[in-house]
């Protein structure tokens, strides 16, 4: 039985576990798993003043109209950028705007050519228009999201005259910035490095260091961490302060400047893993993906066919403690397991790894607080098995003991323990009923049956069942009881008493009296649910509950027969008188002796 129970268990577990599975693998989860990862992962911090943003911002478009300006504007501020301190210029200008074909003013092209050639440490942007196209690979297609439709180059002249990487940025599903994309592959053109990476080597260059390996990646993309948030990079220069040349030589030395739209009207914000509420710029997002190369922390992601067997594993594992344990004690666990992996998470992500953080303790929540609902549904079933089944023939006390037990009382089955039986039968009975009508032969004895259970009741005993007009009771099961024997003596004795009183009434109103034989015995019984699956009793069954019911079938009226075990156990506490072996019990040996219990010592 225990067996089937556990593969019962298991086979739930698997399943609960494989559902949650499913949700996690099919990307139910991302937009929510999305943002507590950037909860956790994405705690910024302060550039190192290496990155210095120059704003085509509002005061720039009040100066110079709305875009696009003039090639001549953007030649003047690199210009000024390199010629400002000779002997210190930035190490790289990156130019956050796409200066594609030749504009309607040639002198101006002929300008910002001029310019980027002055300093050699230029680098402009480029893009790339993405479209979705049915591949044939062998016999097999699919659909390739990232096929290059279009493709944006500085006009020939500037090509030449600097470096370009792409700026092409891709959101996740959920409309937040979160990966980089490193490199894009353009037809006739090769593969193209990034906008960031391009300026991040030639930094590299300008100041004599080995670039740092890229991140290994398959298809370009790759995890971002976030150094700056919003407004980091950005200490309020405008571009109209190098066409003006009113800013600080001195300020641009030796570092990476970049420049680029800087205000709303431009449409060049995102929402970021740093800050779901306030937009970055772009050419901030440029910033963060250079600094992430200089700092040379690119977090992988983890696989996500490993993560969902961690997820599946952990959540069998979970459901497995959850059920059938109480709430204090599946608390706990579900802390542990939850808040351990966030731990993991954080200590992976420091070692260059990134994983899914809601994922197990949304899964290990949900099979937390499902247990916790099926637990309370079945404890409340048991209980009402219980009720129903011992309820009309034990103890309040007794039943409160034994709802605490749960399920185990309500198993087909027995177990041996000692109890203190107790058999009572009416003396006289039949031939009282041999005169009077049915209907007043069932008053009668529904009157004494009332008053035996009443005292087995009285006495925190369990009533085990009527036999016609004999009553059984038995103490110490189901559950163990103090003092079980003095239990069931007083609860003879009580009958006894009880007996004479309903004996006076009926000898008023019928003419006629009955009075109660009672025996008494201890030792050990098998006790538990006997019979079959779809029908069963609760009930003791052996040798102790044999003697009890013969000494109560030898017992006369008003008597109470008890063994010497019984008197051994009361000890002082009862009086009683030994009939030696003059009555002989059946499946009794000789000398077995028999007692009266005379009194009884209240406590």
């Amino acid at each position: 039985m225990k067996q089937t129970q556990l593969l019962r268990k298991l086979a739930v577990c698997l399943a609960a576990a494989a559902a949650i599975t499913a949700i996690a693998g099919f990307g139910w989860l991302k937009a929510p798993d999305g943002a507590v990862s950037d909860m956790l992962y994405q705690r910024g911090g302060a550039p190192d003043g290496e990155i210095v943003i120059i704003g085509m911002d509002q005061r720039a478009v009040d100066t110079f109209g709305p875009m696009p300006w003039p090639r001549s504007v953007m030649a003047q501020a690199v210009e000024y950028l390199n010629n400002a301190d000779p002997e210190n210029p930035p190490a790289v200008i990156g130019v956050d705007v796409l200066y594609v074909g030749a504009s309607a003013d040639a002198d101006a092209d002929a300008y910002l050519v001029e310019a980027a050639l002055l300093g050699g440490n230029v680098v402009v942007a480029s893009a790339a228009t993405f479209d979705t196209q049915l591949v044939k690979q062998g016999d097999d297609f699919y659909m390739d999201d990232r096929m290059v439709a279009a493709w944006d180059e500085p006009y020939t002249e500037l090509a030449k005259a600097a470096d370009f990487g792409h700026i092409n940025q891709m959101m996740d599903d959920d409309g937040i910035l979160r990966h980089a994309l490193l490199w894009i592959d353009v037809p006739g053109e090769g593969r193209v490095s990034s906008f960031a990476r391009v300026i991040y080597e030639r930094w590299c260059m300008a100041k004599g260091r080995e670039p740092k390996e890229p991140p290994r990646t398959g298809d370009g993309f790759f995890y971002l961490p976030i150094t700056g948030g919003p407004g980091a990079y950005y200490e309020d220069v405008s571009i109209v302060d190098l066409v003006e040349g009113t800013a600080a030589p001195d300020y641009f030395g030796g570092k990476i400047v970049l420049i680029g739209p800087y205000t709303l009207g431009m449409q060049d914000q995102y929402l970021t893993s740093a800050d779901h509420a306030s937009p970055m710029y772009g050419v901030e997002y440029q910033a963060n993906v250079i600094d992430a190369f200089r700092g040379g922390f690119l977090p992988r992601e983890a696989g996500e066919k490993a993560q969902l067997a961690i997820l599946f594993a952990v959540c069998v594992l979970a459901l497995f403690l959850f059920l059938d344990r109480r709430v204090r004690v599946a608390l706990p666990l579900w802390l542990a397991l939850s808040g351990g992996w966030i731990a993991v998470c954080l200590i992976a992500y420091r070692s260059g790894v990134v994983l899914h953080v809601l994922w197990v303790p949304l899964g290990v929540t949900i099979l937390f607080v499902a247990s916790v609902a099926v637990n309370y549904i079945r404890a409340a079933r048991e209980k009402r098995q219980i009720q129903n089944t011992f309820g009309h023939y034990i103890d309040p006390a007794v039943m409160k003991q034994l709802l605490e037990h749960g399920s185990a009382a309500l198993e087909l089955g027995g177990k041996l323990c000692d109890i203190a039986v107790l058999f009572v039968d009416i003396r006289g009975f039949t031939t009282m009923s041999e005169s009077l009508d049915p209907p007043t032969v069932v008053e009668i004895i529904n009157q004494y049956l009332t008053l035996t259970t009443e005292c087995i009741m009285k006495n925190h005993g369990t009533l085990d069942k009527f036999v016609g007009d004999c009553t059984m009771a038995f103490w110490n099961a189901p559950v163990e009881q103090e003092d079980a024997v003095y239990l069931a003596c007083r609860a003879a004795m009580d009958m006894v008493e009880g007996s004479k009183t309903l004996g006076e009434e009926l000898l008023e109103k019928y003419g006629r009296t009955v009075s109660f034989g009672v025996g008494v015995n201890w030792g050990s019984a098998v006790i538990g649910n006997i019979g079959a699956p779809k029908r069963m009793d609760y009930t003791a069954i052996g040798d102790t509950v044999n003697t009890a019911a013969r000494l109560e079938a030898n017992a006369p009226g008003g008597k109470i027969l008890i063994s010497r075990v019984v008197a051994d156990i009361l000890g002082d506490r009862a009086e009683v008188t030994s009939l030696g072996d003059s009555i002989k019990l059946k499946g009794k040996a000789e000398g077995f002796e028999v007692l009266t219990l005379d009194a009884l010592k209240e406590q």
